[in-house]
């Protein structure tokens, strides 16, 4: 009955899912019409948020970019492959590696979302090419559910603004949170801790039983091997220079000193920067010379299409979901109202919960998505008697969940594997199904 039900998934996505682009493009005309309607604005008014919001993530896509790009580069070093190879070889069966690499993309996400996304596309080619009868794209999708459990993690945003302070937490909160929230009392509270340990042992378990008995889709090993950069020539003064491991030790050591002081003055903070300076470098002294490394980038980067040409339209649709009229209402704020208008003090944090999944489709983006509904919500919970760290987390989760059925974050795992969107989204589906069920059961029963 199960794997009934896991094949019509992904028979379903595999048929009538369009590709990211065009899932976009769709995107942009059904929240430019419903804005229109809903909001009562004009199609200028619409077209001028839409460009409005247009190029506002152009520092987070080169910040994605290159998440991409220095990961696979670090990957493809030679001690990277042994170890991993190495690593992989520990699974036996395709049961085991399914269990191996949700585990692996569990943890590397809750540490930091870009490192489990990168960790875990890497690990899973691994253990394609070790691990015989694998199907392949279900463990690519088993890597990519480690990302349900990034904003309840180290790296979430919304937590991490609250523990921040200041005007913009203010700003963000409508005023009702002026001073900062501890972590502890949000990632590290017993609503948050129940929830990431229920998934941690609950999809991997559902991600093994989704493995198809017979006709597994196994990568084509030919694709799995990674590229070997060319060794430079040595025959000039330049050339010379251009492989010089003193220059790039050099740089490593620079690069050292910088994050000894980064957490020497912050703590373990593992910002978007501060992952990409850890993969640059470390893939810089792994391949030992600044020209190797280069070559190896050159590699990398033909994988990033997907993130240069997508995120300036979910850019232009955040910027209409936010874009309000006369009045001050925007159609994110209409779909964050009528959630609370159902709301009862009981039930006010599933519903949070369920209003954040719904916007995050439209606006993917963590700190996007604190913008549009944490000056709604908040106010609202404290209305209602709900206690305001209870709600952002709802918004939290909320924002992680619906990302298995939107392929805007995928696109830098899927890169790496070299899969569609399409190969993995019919069992995310039934990742999403089981989180969800999990996710609402807690903030139901356990607030």
């Amino acid at each position: 009955m199960f794997n009934t039900l896991t094949r019509m998934s992904v028979g379903l996505v595999q048929r009538y899912l369009p590709s990211p682009f065009v899932f976009s493009a769709l995107l942009t005309l059904a929240v430019l019409i419903a804005g229109m309607l809903s909001t009562d604005q004009s199609l200028p008014r619409m077209v001028q948020h839409w460009s409005g919001g247009f190029w506002t993530l152009l520092g987070f896509a080169m910040q994605m970019a290159l998440i991409f790009v220095t990961g696979h580069a670090l990957a493809s070093a030679p001690i990277v492959n042994r170890q991993l190879d190495r690593l992989a070889g520990m699974a036996r069966t395709p049961g085991q590696a399914i269990i191996m690499v949700t585990l692996v993309a569990l943890v590397g996400c809750w540490v930091n979302w870009g490192f489990g996304l990168v960790i875990g596309a890497v690990f899973a080619r691994a253990l394609a090419r070790q691990v015989q009868g694998v199907d392949y794209p279900l463990l690519v999708a088993s890597a990519y559910s480690g990302f349900l459990v990034w904003h309840g993690g180290l790296a979430g945003s919304i937590p991490l603004s609250m523990a921040s302070g200041g005007p913009d937490l203010a700003r963000m909160t409508a005023g009702v949170l002026t001073s900062p929230v501890s972590i502890t009392e949000s990632l590290f509270s017993p609503l948050n801790l129940t929830i990431v340990a229920l998934l941690v042992i609950g999809l991997p378990l559902l991600n093994r039983a989704m493995h198809p008995r017979q006709d597994a889709k196994v990568a084509d090993p030919a694709k799995l091997v990674e590229a070997r950069a060319e060794q430079p020539a040595r025959e000039t003064p330049a050339q010379r220079l251009d492989d010089s491991r003193i220059l790039g030790l050099a740089l490593v050591a620079l690069a050292a000193i910088y994050l000894f002081n980064h957490f020497s003055s912050k703590g373990f903070v593992l910002g978007l920067d501060v992952v990409i300076a850890i993969f640059l470098f470390c893939g810089l002294l792994l391949h030992g010379t600044p020209e190797r490394y280069m070559r190896a980038v050159d590699e990398s980067v033909r994988g990033i299409g997907g993130i240069v040409l997508l995120f300036p339209f979910y850019a232009g649709i955040m910027g209409m979901m936010m874009g309000a009229n006369a009045e001050g209402i925007s159609l994110g704020r209409q779909i964050t109202e009528a959630f609370i208008s159902w709301s009862s003090a009981d039930t006010f944090p599933l519903l949070a919960f369920l209003s954040a999944g719904v916007v995050n489709v439209f606006v993917p983006s963590g700190g996007g998505q604190w913008a549009v509904q944490g000056p709604i919500m908040l106010p609202a919970a404290q209305a209602l008697g709900v206690s305001p760290t209870v709600t952002a987390m709802a918004i939290a989760w909320g924002d992680a969940w619906t990302n298995m059925i939107q392929p805007f974050w995928a696109l830098p795992l899927l890169g790496i594997v070299g899969l569609g969107a399409r190969d993995i989204m019919g069992y995310c589906l039934m990742m999403l199904l089981y989180s969800g069920v999990v996710i609402c059961g807690a903030f139901y029963f356990l607030t």
